[in-house]
């Protein structure tokens, strides 16, 4: 892995920022996580019979991206990058994928709720989360989203050490 150029989130300051700084800097964790390997090494699965792999990480990641950010605030009905219907799983078989499509769908994900958040009056503003037939707020989708990245950081800090021996943030 290259150097570390994350940038960690501020010891003090306002909500919004400290939740923001938070999410980018496990946005830039996952990312390093994939460094350096090519596509083979991205899909290699953890164990049978989990498809999870570091290349399904980010899928998953870009399916919660676009569910908890576009589908709340913009369009409830916009489709799901890799599944008709709304699967989490499916995401994670990466078996034919590549780091270059999988990034792209990610990186645009990314890029849409970066968007949302920074237009967003306030943390307060709802949006309705179709699955659940009500309304939440920005506040509540940066904290959800944050928890996913830091549940999924872990098992790609696994996955990682088992390619390549790799440890560490």
């Amino acid at each position: 892995m290259s150097a570390d150029d994350r940038v960690g989130p501020p010891l003090t300051g306002g909500e919004r920022e400290t939740l923001r700084a938070f999410l980018d800097y496990h946005r830039a964790t996952l990312a390093r996580k994939c460094e350096g390997l090519t596509d083979e090494q991205l899909r290699q699965r953890s164990m049978p019979p989990s498809t999870l792999s570091l290349l399904g990480l980010v899928r998953h990641m870009a399916e919660v991206e676009r569910a908890w950010f576009r589908r709340v605030f913009e369009d409830h009905d916009a489709p799901m990058v890799w599944s008709d219907r709304i699967d989490f799983q499916a995401a994670y078989d990466a078996s034919g994928s590549s780091r270059a499509e999988a990034f792209a769908a990610w990186e645009a994900e990314v890029g849409h709720a970066r968007r949302i958040e920074r237009e967003a009056e306030t943390l307060d503003q709802a949006g309705y989360q179709p699955r659940w037939g009500r309304e939440v707020s920005l506040r509540m989708v940066l904290v959800h989203v944050l928890l996913e990245y830091g549940r999924h950081n872990g098992h790609a800090d696994f996955l990682r050490e088992g390619i390549d021996g790799t440890v560490g943030a």
